[in-house]
C-alpha cells in the first residue's frame, strides 16, 4: 500500500540533497585516502577541501535537527547570522585557540578561515532552502 510506504521513516530531505551527499562522500574519500590509501592528492585540495566541506555538512545536520526537533517547521531556514557565527567559531577555534593550545600538533592557517567562509556561502546559497 502506498500510504504505508510513505508513512515509514526516511532520511531527512536535507541529508538527501545531492550537494550534501556529494560533500559527505568527498569528505569520506578524503579521510580514507589520508589514513589508508595514500594516493597523491593536489596540495590545494588536500589542504582546503575538508575546510570548505565543514560548514555545509555541519549546518545541514543542524538544519535537519532544527526543522524536525526544535521548530517542527519544514520551511525553517538558518539565519545568516547563525551561518556566519558557526564559521567564525570554527575559524577561531581551529585557527586560533587550538594552535595556541597545542602548538606541536596543529598549525594556524588563515586560508582555512577563507575556506570556511566559502563553505558557508555554499550552504547559504544551495542547501539552506525551505523544504
Amino acid at each position: 500500500m502506498a500510504g504505508d510506504r510513505d508513512s515509514r521513516l526516511s532520511w531527512p530531505r536535507e541529508l538527501r540533497h545531492p550537494l550534501f551527499l556529494g560533500g559527505a562522500v568527498l569528505y569520506g574519500l578524503l579521510l580514507l585516502n589520508r589514513r589508508v590509501l595514500h594516493y597523491y592528492v593536489p596540495p590545494l585540495v588536500r589542504s582546503y577541501l575538508a575546510d570548505v566541506l565543514a560548514l555545509p555538512l555541519i549546518l545541514s545536520l543542524a538544519l535537519a535537527f532544527m526543522r524536525r526537533v526544535y521548530f517542527r517547521d519544514a520551511r525553517f531556514c538558518l539565519p545568516l547570522s547563525w551561518v556566519a557565527s558557526t564559521g567564525l567559531v570554527l575559524a577561531v577555534w581551529f585557527e586560533g585557540v587550538l594552535p595556541w593550545w597545542r602548538p606541536g600538533t596543529t598549525t594556524a592557517d588563515p586560508w582555512d578561515a577563507v575556506a570556511y567562509a566559502l563553505g558557508g556561502l555554499l550552504f547559504w546559497r544551495w542547501l539552506n532552502q525551505p523544504a
